[in-house]
């Protein structure tokens, strides 16, 4: 299987695109890690670390959202 990795080129923003959307399934436990992938100490340090500061930013999102367009709503 070949990769064009031109920055131009259709194929390069799909393969960037869905590696990123691989690793947030893989940081929330929603995809399977490669099972050929030897896991390592500081590895699983790295993944534990972005695993908490994604949930932190996923609840920081919330709370905007909510005080945005919710909170408004109930002080009228």
């Amino acid at each position: 299987m070949t990769f064009d990795y031109a920055a131009n080129s259709p194929n390069f923003v799909k393969i960037l695109f869905m590696g990123i959307w691989n690793q947030f399934a893989e940081y929330l436990f929603i995809k399977k890690k490669d099972p050929n992938e030897k896991p390592t100490q500081w590895m699983k340090y790295m993944h534990g670390m972005n695993r908490i500061s994604l949930m932190m930013f996923l609840v920081a999102i919330l709370i905007i959202l909510f005080k945005m367009f919710l909170l408004p709503l109930f002080k009228s």
